[in-house]
């Protein structure tokens, strides 16, 4: 039976119609200026709250038309078999991001380093004026030589481009690279382009300049792009310790921790104590459970609402067996399509993406933090670091009594999950294999843990 056809519109979620129309994003600017970072980061985002969001790197296009890469004099203006290939590489991409937004795509990033007025222009007369898409300029414009520095030593020199180069050879040659753009690079103007829709982001966060916005979508990504930074820092995510309703396998509530949940709160502030976190900030819910998780760490703590466990509605301080034998439609429906099911008087995972949102971008103004939260929240951040999809962001494993340190990287997020050995309940349950309305209680059942680790 499909999801459609069983599930009443009263518990599927909905969502906002953000993108009005398909729209390009491509960005601008010379290379090691974090651009392919802010791309990545974007489509990570978008993707994330629910928008169809692809990535085209235009570096991947000429890779794979050049085969072996042949040196910095390959980027030089006045070479122009080369050049040729770049254009049409560029071009490649762009064909691309407007099949991929007629065929039901929303977002297409076409990250490239559009350096010149002329390409800038081919680009508005091949999406906007051909294709009928809004196309929106995101320009990083960078002059600090310790960013380009870094840039260059962790991200560039590792790309395909020199894999097997001797290291300061590599960096000779992107330098060189870099000198070919500068040489015809035109920045963003609005003497010459007050008509583009663009932001202009200086030295990665100084500064910002906005001209043109248009529609609720490039309001979004402004705001998205105004709050991120690239400073080393590390997020802590973890649950809070086992409570009194996760010993008796009940959802939801407001419970006290039970003993070992008591014992983690208080290994939990032993580890932060041992792993020496500069300025560190503790977030948790506005649960019990959550703030007495905290209760013994040393550092400045903040509840937030947001971060308070998804709304289970009639279903809450339930235990699986019980909603199976008093709802059983629901419980199936809600494991046919898990992330947009709304719990009757409650919430679905899918709002609950949109009530994170802004703990994400606060998130990315941070520093180090550590997140004490709930399991299906929990799996909605760990989501958005790890780009999962929306129907595997309820299905993610997030064991009581583990710490997931999660430390941002050139273009992603490294993981590591660190158990504190304090035993625990499991909580998980596994994606069900019959999703059926009219399944019995043991194929519904049978995915629910085992409670004693």
């Amino acid at each position: 039976m499909s999801y459609k056809s069983s599930v009443p519109l009263l518990n599927k979620a909905s969502c906002p119609h953000v993108v009005q129309a398909p729209t390009v994003i491509a960005m601008v600017g010379l290379p090691a200026r974090g651009k392919t970072y802010m791309a990545k980061k974007l489509t990570r985002y978008l993707n994330w709250i629910g928008i169809r969001t692809k990535a085209f790197n235009v570096g991947e296009y000429r890779r794979a038309a050049t085969v072996d890469y042949r040196g910095h004099d390959f980027f030089r203006a006045d070479n122009k078999e080369a050049t040729e290939i770049r254009t049409q590489c560029a071009m490649m991409a762009c064909e691309d991001a407007c099949r991929y937004l007629q065929n039901g795509g929303e977002v297409a990033v076409v990250d490239a380093t559009n350096t010149t007025r002329e390409r800038r222009r081919l680009l508005v007369d091949y999406i906007h004026v051909k294709n009928n898409h809004k196309l929106f300029f995101v320009e990083s414009v960078c002059e600090d030589p310790k960013i380009i520095e870094a840039n260059i030593l962790e991200v560039k020199i590792c790309s395909p481009d020199y894999l097997e180069m001797d290291k300061n050879k590599a960096v000779e040659d992107f330098l060189q690279r870099i000198n070919h753009y500068t040489l015809s690079y035109e920045q963003l103007d609005y003497n010459h382009e007050k008509d583009l829709s663009y932001i202009q982001i200086f030295n990665q966060g100084e500064r910002f300049l906005v001209n043109k916005l248009a529609g609720h979508l490039q309001s979004r990504v402004v705001y998205y792009l105004m709050n991120i930074h690239v400073l080393p820092r590390t997020i802590y995510l973890t649950r809070h310790g086992e409570s009194e309703m996760n010993l008796k396998g009940r959802i939801g509530g407001d419970s006290d921790l039970s003993e070992r949940g008591w014992e983690y709160a208080e290994a939990l502030a032993k580890f932060v104590e041992e792993e020496k976190i500069p300025n560190l900030k503790v977030w948790t819910s506005e649960m019990k459970r959550t703030v007495q998780t905290a209760q013994f760490i040393e550092a400045p703590k903040e509840p937030w609402k947001a971060l308070n466990e998804i709304n289970a509605g009639i279903c809450e301080g339930m235990t699986y067996e019980e909603i199976q034998q008093k709802h059983p439609e629901e419980f199936a429906h809600r494991d046919q399509d898990k992330f947009h099911y709304r719990y009757p008087s409650g919430e679905s995972y899918q709002d609950l993406v949109a009530r994170l949102e802004p703990v994400i971008l606060e998130l990315e103004r941070q520093e180090n933090v550590m997140v004490i939260c709930h399991q299906a929240v929990a799996r909605c951040l760990l989501a958005y670091f790890q780009d999962k999809s929306s129907d595997d962001l309820p299905y993610l494993k997030v064991p009581l009594h583990t710490v997931i340190k999660l430390t941002p990287v050139a273009y992603g997020c490294r993981i590591e999950f660190l158990s504190l050995n304090i035993q625990a309940v499991n909580t998980h349950r596994e994606r069900p294999k019959n999703v059926d309305v009219t399944r019995t209680t043991d194929d519904a059942l049978h995915t629910i843990p085992d409670h004693p680790c």
